[in-house]
């Protein structure tokens, strides 16, 4: 393909190739965007001035290279956007409705998802270099990792709209999926297929946060995220969203379980994807107990084990203490209390305190 750079129709050729490669790595969708990231910026400049990404500072980090892509990746004029659908099983409501259960954000029931789609990304940028052996091509892959703003760029690439919970919507897939994104020199056709905002007068997903975390539509308050308090907060969890975190020990999905084009989700065809060691539908006591040698074998691969054996600790104390009544509870709780870090300890002493209430008040007589 000599001189592809100056023949429109060998780029359109290539262009339907690497889709027809992206479907055949398992992604859903592969479509095309020249990016222009100036109304995104806006968005986010005006979001970090309201302090929303709370301990998030990689956040305000690396200048203009999240929103202008020549200096993050040099040449860039396109950008190949992909999702790929990771939703396994469909037991959500059941467990959130057991408080003796845990939950935990169903993308992290499998294997991590980073690694993957990298390897996914990787081999598709591989075969992009071998039609074009010649050429000097400045190209690179991207999975929820650097600067990269992927949901503006996802939406316009028309892989979606932003929801009012700030998530992807796809007419077809809802929202149960992740994205990745190459760089490239490249200049592709681009595709012209974005998706209308169709969330019209629907608040399902800002009236079913368990925290009030979305101000406004489209704006999310990360400070009172249960997904950012449980996976990105280092710190102690304050105290009055304790309570309202119910059993959710790693992520949230109440605004995508709620949302109505997630009613007929699709579900993964990633054997990867698949639930692990019963994460799907554990007991909080049982995943408590294990000690942090059993927590590193059974998080192996998993998106879990980046928060660490203290945070999970902290996490689960804090859904123990929203569990009903139970003395096997209390008992592991008081076990622990002694050996427990610093951290850790504050929360499983609010643990005691909830448990040790409900006890004394389930055993009054009426």
């Amino acid at each position: 393909m000599p001189q592809i750079a100056d023949k429109t129709e060998n780029l359109a050729i290539l262009a339907k190739k690497i889709k027809a490669w992206g479907a055949q790595l398992g992604f859903q969708q592969v479509a095309i965007v020249e990016p222009d990231l100036s109304a995104a910026s806006e968005k986010l400049h005006q979001w970090l001035a309201s302090e929303y990404h709370g301990s998030m500072g990689w956040m305000s980090e690396h200048g203009d290279k999240r929103y202008v892509v020549d200096k993050l990746v040099d040449h860039t004029v396109r950008v190949i956007c992909v999702r790929m659908d990771y939703l396994s099983d469909n037991k959500m409501i059941a467990v959130l409705k057991n408080d003796n259960k845990a939950y935990i954000s169903r993308y992290a029931l499998g294997r991590d998802y980073h690694k993957l789609i990298r390897r996914r990304l990787a081999s598709l940028v591989s075969f992009i270099r071998a039609e074009l052996p010649s050429m000097a091509l400045s190209q690179r892959a991207f999975v929820d990792s650097a600067p990269v703003m992927e949901k503006p760029l996802a939406e316009q690439a028309g892989l979606g709209w932003m929801g009012k919970n700030t998530l992807i919507l796809n007419d077809k897939a809802g929202s149960w999926f992740f994205l990745g994104e190459i760089y490239t020199s490249l200049p592709l056709p681009v595709d012209h297929s974005e998706q209308p905002n169709r969330c019209g007068k629907c608040r399902a997903c800002i009236k079913v946060c368990p925290t009030d975390a979305f101000p406004e539509p489209y704006v999310l308050d990360a400070r009172r995220c249960i997904s950012y308090l449980t996976i990105e907060h280092k710190d102690a969890i304050p105290i009055e969203i304790r309570p309202l975190m119910g059993n959710r020990v790693f992520g949230c999905d109440d605004c995508q379980i709620s949302c109505p084009w997630n009613r007929y989700p699709q579900r993964t065809g990633e054997s990867d994807f698949t639930p692990r060691h019963g994460l799907d539908e554990p007991e909080l006591v049982t995943l408590y107990n294990w000690s942090e040698v059993e927590f590193l074998r059974y998080t192996e691969g998993s998106p879990i084990r980046r928060i660490g054996y203290q945070r999970w600790q902290r996490n689960l104390a804090v859904g123990l203490g929203n569990a009903s009544a139970n003395s096997d509870i209390l008992a592991a709780l008081e076990r622990s209390a002694a050996q427990s870090s610093d951290l850790v300890r504050e929360h499983v002493q609010w643990a005691i305190e909830q448990q040790r209430h409900k006890i004394t008040h389930k055993a009054r007589p009426k």
